[in-house]
């Protein structure tokens, strides 16, 4: 089992950069739990917003910014939230100097962490084109006149398909909710699957994402478990599935999973978050 670090300990509050304090956990054990094959069969990032980055410029200044932070599905590892929580503190009694330079060290410590290219683009506070809000497209299914008594673990026997038609649609959820693996904390999401192939049962697949409800597991795990259970039990031609989880610790995290030939997401708030 893998040591989650800082995650469900007591902590100090770091008053100076530390680079040690990224917690990285390696998503091939989780991966191998799920049966998840490598090199595993989709690509994909985990998209983070930072809405507390502070820090000290070079006249002793605090500065703050917003943060998107884009890791690789493919990379070594994620990195444990709380973790990135106290890294990011960790600036803000430092003296870093401009926001690029800031902005470089961040790229630097969180590529070397996850094993794998991450990107990050820094945001002045003001900026009022900055994490939109806007609205995951497709049809809700969260309404439909249904009886629930399942709610966990998660039961891929409700997935399955209707009708012999190829039809591409998108579908979405706003009631998602799994937990954390080690506080047992509630985790909310809203979560859009979008495929092409036989038209995925709209009922059995809102069953399946409300079994998770008692399920503990990063949010990173359960996007790839919905992933791998759907391109099972649906063998949709295409398939992609975005987990927009709302905010805990001024840090939202937002795992995107995807078939060959899909593109990646757009970096949309919805108004939980």
């Amino acid at each position: 089992m893998s040591d989650h670090g800082v995650l469900g300990q007591a902590t100090t509050y770091p008053t100076r950069y530390d680079p040690r304090l990224l917690h990285p956990i390696a998503r091939r054990e989780a991966r191998e739990a799920a049966g998840i094959p490598a090199p595993a069969p989709f690509r994909g990032q985990d998209i983070w917003n930072a809405y507390e980055l502070s820090w000290l410029d070079a006249n002793g200044r605090p500065r703050v910014a917003l943060a998107e932070i884009v890791v690789p599905a493919d990379s070594a590892n994620i990195v444990e939230s709380k973790s990135f929580k106290l890294y990011l503190n960790s600036f803000n009694q430092t003296r870093i100097g401009d926001s690029e330079r800031l902005r470089q060290t961040m790229v630097r410590d969180l590529s070397e962490a996850c094993g794998g290219d991450v990107t990050v683009t820094l945001m002045p506070a003001t900026a009022g084109h900055a994490f939109p809000i806007d609205i995951l497209n497709g049809e809700v299914i969260d309404d439909l006149p249904l009886e629930i008594a399942d709610y966990g673990p998660p039961n891929p026997s409700y997935l399955g398909v209707t009708g012999d038609h190829q039809i591409s649609e998108a579908l979405v959820s706003h009631v998602f909710r799994s937990n954390c693996p080690v506080t047992n904390q509630p985790d909310w999401a809203s979560i859009q699957v979008r495929y092409l192939g036989r038209r995925i049962d709209r009922e059995g697949l809102l069953r399946y994402l409300v079994s998770y409800r008692t399920h503990n597991g990063f949010h990173e795990n359960c996007i790839e478990r919905v992933f791998m259970d759907i391109l099972a039990r649906c063998r949709p031609l295409q398939l992609s599935v975005y987990g927009r989880f709302t905010r805990r610790g001024g840090l939202d995290i937002n795992p995107y999973r995807c078939t060959e030939g899909m593109g990646m997401p757009g970096n949309i708030r919805l108004i939980r978050q």
